[in-house]
């Protein structure tokens, strides 16, 4: 309940964001959005409120928010400023330390899924472990 109203619309946005992502990627991203999203259903007032805050978009917050971030790299995509786009961010190695077991494995998971061979999804060294 505590999530209900402001998470709903959130939710809607992102799956709005992803259209404009490669199709491979928006598969991808839309189960994994769907999947974090009804996890958190139940969630209590304070992880409510983290969680949230890792996902939406807002102008008093950095674009390390993921709503925010992919519509940045959605743009910069449209308007061609990098020769190949890579949507997503490194995880820095203190980021990664602060991520509970089942986190990383989750991580582990969606770097096995994105990696998979008949994907058509480019996964440089670098972003091995994307947000």
């Amino acid at each position: 309940a505590v999530m209900a109203g402001g998470a709903r619309g959130l939710y809607r946005r992102i799956l709005r964001l992803h259209r404009a992502l490669p199709a491979a990627l928006r598969a991808l991203g839309d189960r994994y959005v769907k999947e974090e999203f009804r996890k958190h259903k139940a969630a209590g007032p304070a992880e409510a409120q983290r969680f949230l805050r890792e996902w939406e978009a807002s102008a008093r917050r950095p674009a390390g928010n993921y709503a925010a971030l992919i519509q940045q790299q959605i743009n910069e995509d449209k308007q061609n400023l990098r020769e190949k786009t890579v949507y997503g961010v490194q995880l820095t190695e203190e980021k990664l330390n602060d991520f509970r077991d089942e986190q990383i494995g989750q991580l582990k998971e969606l770097m096995d899924e994105a990696t998979k061979p008949n994907k058509k999804i480019n996964v440089s060294k670098d972003s091995e472990h994307k947000n």
